[in-house]
């Protein structure tokens, strides 16, 4: 099966400044690139801390940073630590959750006979390889599978993911190279 894939241009990190700047004013199209530019990677990165909850933790997440945005101070690569640590403590809000109140699973027979509306092919075609890789970064140690996520899938520098953390930057330089040399590993 031969797909084409649209590839869209991305806005630099100063287009992307001042497109947080615009948003703060209620600008919905800005927020749209800011949007579209964050989201996959913050759903990347707490896909592997709360696996299939990934979807609702990014919408509670998002919810508090339209709420708070007006008093964020900063330029993009700010805004995405600040976002991330907002995602980050929604996420470790949930597995709190989840660890106090158990839920009950549904019946394997019961989900069979749900319909989905998603291209199913499509979606697993186009998940093979993401999946893969977040499979991979999931078998490591939390800090080494955080420093990945945060330095590699979205992009902070140390300092930044140090902060989203609450770690040094050296801490997460280091957790980052020995997590990123375990993959390299498993990979080869």
């Amino acid at each position: 099966m031969d797909r084409k894939v649209a590839q869209r241009t991305l806005p630099d990190e100063t287009a992307l400044s001042a497109a947080v700047r615009c948003a703060q004013r209620g600008d919905e199209e800005a927020f749209r690139t800011v949007y579209q530019d964050l989201h996959p990677r913050l759903l990347r990165y707490l896909r592997v801390l709360v696996s299939d909850d990934s979807e609702d933790v990014a919408s509670e997440a998002w919810l508090q940073i339209v709420r708070d945005m007006p008093s964020f101070k900063g330029e993009y690569d700010g805004f995405r630590g600040w976002a991330t640590t907002i995602a980050r403590n929604r996420a470790l809000d949930h597995v709190r959750r989840r660890q106090r109140r158990p839920q009950a699973e549904t019946p394997l027979d019961e989900l069979a006979e749900r319909a989905s509306d998603e291209d199913t092919e499509g979606s697993a075609l186009d998940g093979i390889g993401t999946e893969r890789a977040l499979n991979l970064i999931r078998r490591l140690p939390q800090d080494q599978a955080e420093a990945v996520l945060l330095r590699v899938v979205l992009g902070l520098d140390a300092k930044t993911a140090g902060q989203v953390l609450g770690k040094r930057a050296g801490a997460v330089r280091t957790a980052a190279y020995r997590g990123l040399k375990k993959l390299a590993t498993e990979i080869e």
